[in-house]
C-alpha cells in the first residue's frame, strides 16, 4: 500500500509553519546588543530561525534594531 515515501499528508502540511516555532525578540534589542537568553524567546509561527539554531544565535551582535516578538535575522 501507498508508494513507500514518508511525507507529510496535506493537512500536516498546512499546518507546518503554524506549529513550528521561531526564535524571536523577548524584548526590545538595539543594534549591537548581544543575543542572549535574557533578550530572545522561542514562538510560533515558525516563520523564521528555528530554535534548533539557538546557540549559533546566542553570543552574536544584533545587526539591526528589533521590537519585541519580532523574528530574529542573522
Amino acid at each position: 500500500m501507498g508508494d513507500g515515501v514518508k511525507k507529510p499528508s496535506k493537512s500536516e502540511s498546512k499546518n507546518i509553519k503554524i506549529a513550528r516555532k521561531s526564535i524571536v525578540a523577548g524584548t526590545a534589542i538595539k543594534k549591537g546588543d548581544i543575543f542572549s537568553e535574557a533578550n530572545l524567546a522561542v514562538k510560533r509561527p515558525g516563520t523564521g530561525i528555528s530554535p534548533l539554531r539557538w546557540d549559533e544565535v546566542i553570543g552574536r551582535p544584533a545587526g539591526r534594531d528589533f521590537s519585541e516578538d519580532e523574528a530574529i535575522e542573522i
